[in-house]
């Protein structure tokens, strides 16, 4: 790398943050990266791969895959995964398989990936076809598992030629929608419950009752990644389109005016409690950015994404000696479950809030890599 381009790199805040992730590991390994098979380990390693790519440094992919090779084994099986658990979650850090397998030919790297495709012929359905989010939570969809899995399908289906994942990623994206959009907001609920069994949900609708700001994120991203990958004569890929251009309305027409971020519960604003939540602000910027730099997004006012991506540097981004520091992260929400999440109101409200989690810091490195790309873009 010339002084030139290195000088412009260390001015990213994109590097900065990598860096920083980076900066934790020892030996060379990442304690909450090379720790687990985790979906959230597999989204930061993402980030630093699209980093590496946005910076022109390969070091950051020798990063990533020396992270997998942990769990990696040479006859293709992965180091504590479970096909039966029939978790969609732990399809997530599979993504990087792809981008490895290309690179290095390694038979390990497909041999992994297609096991991961075994888990998701078998995935329990709803009668619809729509993929459960896990198989301990039956007859239940969530928008979290959206991002997990029909991003992985559709690069599975560009890489190996194997359309019929192009199809799937596109039937569980259009389900979801269907399932947990209200028609009155155009916001997107947590989850969907078939059986209308579980407490968290509704009823008559199945839906859960609110609208989760880093659920909401997960489904825009995981438009923006899938669409990245299918073809331009697929016959859902317009539809899946006009559907990301309808939530992108729904969700700028509930953005914060004064900061330019969102709420922890998107339909709430305002509501006493409800707080500006740092890493569902990440990942919609993130979503919104790249959908206008590829086209997906027509009518999508650019500036309102750029006040989002400002509002989150100013209101929850530090810098000191040690890095880039990300704040108002909510931990971590879900429904259901052996300690019951009730998806009320209080329940979203009372998880803890923290500082320089994956969860947000992760989104925060792909948000910053994508403004910047559309800032020098022309776009």
């Amino acid at each position: 790398m010339d002084t030139a381009t290195k000088t412009v790199n260390e001015s990213r805040l994109s590097v900065k943050i990598a860096d920083t992730i980076l900066s934790l590991s020892k030996d060379g390994y990442h304690p909450n990266i090379a720790n687990k098979w985790g979906y959230v380990a597999g989204m930061a390693l993402l980030a630093i791969t699209r980093t590496g790519d946005w910076a022109g440094d390969s070091g950051y992919q020798a990063f990533v895959k020396r992270q997998m090779d942990v769990f990696i084994r040479e006859d293709g099986s992965i180091e504590g995964y479970r096909l039966e658990d029939y978790n969609l979650d732990h399809i997530n850090k599979g993504k990087n398989l792809l981008r490895l397998w290309r690179e290095t030919g390694e038979a390990k790297y497909e041999k992994a990936a297609r096991l991961l495709t075994d888990q998701l012929a078998g995935q329990p359905r709803t009668d619809e076809g729509g993929y459960w989010h896990k198989k301990i939570y039956p007859f239940q969809m969530w928008l979290d598992g959206l991002y997990m899995s029909s991003p992985f399908m559709a690069e599975f289906a560009a890489t190996f030629g194997e359309s019929e994942w192009f199809d799937e990623a596109a039937q569980q994206l259009l389900l979801v929608e269907k399932r947990t959009r209200n028609p009155q907001t155009g916001l997107l609920h947590h989850a969907w419950d078939e059986s209308r069994e579980q407490r968290w949900c509704d009823g008559v609708t199945g839906r859960s009752r609110y609208v989760w700001g880093r659920a909401m994120g997960w489904y825009a991203m995981a438009l923006a990644d899938s669409l990245e990958h299918f073809p331009v004569r697929h016959p859902k890929r317009g539809q899946l389109m006009g559907i990301f251009e309808r939530m992108a309305n729904a969700v700028l027409r509930v953005q914060d005016q004064e900061s330019g971020v969102w709420y922890q519960l998107m339909d709430c604003n305002g509501r006493e409690g409800n707080y500006l939540e740092a890493s569902g602000s990440c990942m919609l910027t993130y979503a919104l950015a790249k959908g206008i730099r590829l086209g997906y997004l027509a009518e999508i006012d650019r500036q309102a994404v750029e006040r989002a991506y400002d509002g989150i540097r100013s209101r929850f981004v530090t810098e000191d000696d040690k890095g880039v520091h990300l704040h108002g992260i909510c931990h971590g929400a879900g429904l259901g479950g052996r300690k019951y999440r009730d998806g009320s109101y209080e329940y979203y409200m009372s998880e803890a809030v923290v500082s320089d989690s994956l969860m947000g810091v992760a989104p925060l490195l792909l948000a910053s890599v994508e403004l910047e790309r559309l800032r020098e873009s022309g776009v």
